[in-house]
C-alpha cells in the first residue's frame, strides 16, 4: 500500500503496537535478502544502539514494520515500530575520513529511511563521506519520557561512532549530523542538546561526546511553538500537555549559543508542510549567537525532496554538493 507523505503527515495517523524482540544476527541476516519490490534494510554493516532494550521500554514492545511508501510513482522505504533501533553504515570506496550521521524525517510518525538516509549514503559516499543512517524510535509507541527517546537514539548513536571511529576509518572530530523535516528537528535537538541528560550512561561509549561538529538542517522543524501543519511533529513527539521543560528543551532556536556548531541550512520556499521561517527563526538565533552558518533557500521544491527527488533541472538539485562543499569550509 502507498500513502502520499504529505497526506500522512498533514492527518498525523496513529502508530499500531505490538511485540517484537532483539535483532539476532539471523534476523539480520534475513532482512538483507528484500521482500518483493522492497529496499533492502539494514545494510550489510550496522550496528544496535542498546546492549538490551531501549531507555523505557513498555511492556509491549512495537513491532518493526517497514513499507514502500510515499509517492506511488516512486515508492520509499519507511519505517515505523522500531524496538531496537539501528545505525546503517555506508563507506566511501576512498575515505576522507569526514562523517556524518543522517536522521530521516517523518513528522515522529515514520521514518523516512530511503530519500533522507539511504540516498544521502548514495551521493555523499562517492565525495569521500562515511555516512551512518539512523532508524530511530518513534515517541508514540509506548515508551517512557516519550519526548526524550529520538535524542537518546541520537545522542547514543554519535556516542557510538566516535568511540569506535578507528574502526570505521573517520576523524571523530569531523563528525557532523545531517536532519530532514522532523529528523531535522532531531538533529536541531541533538546540536543544542548534545549535552542534555536523558538517559543514564551505559557503558564507557558513553563517555563520549555527542556534540555534531556541523549540523546540516534541511527543511527542518525547528520551532514547536507557532501552529501550522509543522506542529504535528511537536504533538507527535511531546504527546499533550508537555511540561514547561520538555517545552523549552525541544524548542531549539532560543537555545543557540556561541558554542553551538556551525550551521547549514536548506529550505524550499514553496514548502507546504514546514514553512521558510523555520529556518528563518534558526538563522536569526545563529547570526544573534555569531555561529557560523549558510543558507539556501529554492524558489520551488515543496517538502521533502531529499537527496535525489528534486529533478535534474531543478536549481536545488545539487545541493547536497553544496552542503559537501560547505563541511570542507569548516573541517580540513
Amino acid at each position: 500500500m502507498t500513502i502520499d507523505r504529505r497526506t500522512l503527515l498533514g492527518t498525523a495517523l496513529a502508530l499500531p503496537v505490538a511485540a517484537a524482540g532483539p535483532v539476532t544476527q539471523a534476523q539480520a541476516a534475513q532482512a538483507q535478502v528484500p521482500q518483493s519490490g522492497m529496499t533492502p534494510w539494514p545494510p550489510a554493516e550496522h550496528f544496535r544502539l542498546w546492549p538490551g532494550k531501549a531507555p523505557g521500554a513498555p511492556a509491549k514492545l512495537p513491532t518493526p514494520k517497514p513499507e514502500m511508501s510515499g509517492d506511488p510513482k516512486r515508492p520509499e522505504l519507511w519505517m515505523r515500530g522500531t524496538a531496537d533501533p539501528i545505525v546503517g553504515v555506508y563507506r566511501p570506496a576512498r575515505p576522507n575520513g569526514r562523517a556524518v550521521l543522517s536522521i530521516p524525517g517523518g513528522g515522529y510518525g515514520f521514518v523516512s529511511l530511503e530519500n533522507e538516509g539511504i540516498d544521502v549514503a548514495s551521493v555523499l559516499n562517492p565525495l569521500g563521506v562515511t555516512v551512518f543512517v539512523l532508524s530511530y524510535r518513534l515517541p508514540g509507541d509506548g515508551w517512557a519520557n516519550r519526548a526524550d527517546v529520538p535524542l537518546q537514539d541520537a545522542q547514543r548513536a554519535m556516542r557510538l561512532i566516535r568511540a569506535n571511529a578507528g574502526r570505521y576509518g573517520i576523524d571523530p572530530a569531523k563528525l557532523g549530523v545531517l536532519g530532514f523535516s522532523a529528523g531535522g528537528h532531531l538533529a536541531a535537538s541533538l546540536t543544542v542538546g548534545h549535552q542534555d541528560r536523558v538517559y543514564a550512561p551505559v557503558d564507557t561509549a558513553d563517555s563520549q561526546s555527542a556534540r555534531p561538529d556541523y549540523t546540516g538542517l534541511v527543511y527542518a522543524v525547528t520551532s514547536l511553538s507557532a501552529p501550522g501543519l509543522h506542529s504535528r511533529s511537536g504533538n507527535m513527539l511531546m504527546g499533550p500537555n508537555p511540561s514547561e521543560e520538555v517545552l523549552r528543551r525541544y524548542n531549539t532556536p532560543p537555545r543557540v549559543t556561541r558554542e553551538t556548531p556551525p550551521l547549514f541550512l536548506a529550505h524550499a520556499i514553496d514548502d507546504p508542510l514546514v514553512p521558510l521561517e523555520q529556518s528563518l527563526d534558526m538563522l536569526a538565533a545563529a547570526r544573534a549567537a555569531k555561529v557560523p552558518v549558510e543558507v539556501h533557500l529554492y524558489e520551488k521544491g515543496g517538502h521533502g525532496f531529499g537527496a535525489k527527488h528534486l529533478p535534474e533541472s531543478a536549481p536545488g538539485r545539487g545541493w547536497l554538493e553544496l552542503y559537501n562543499k560547505w563541511v570542507r569550509t569548516h573541517v580540513s
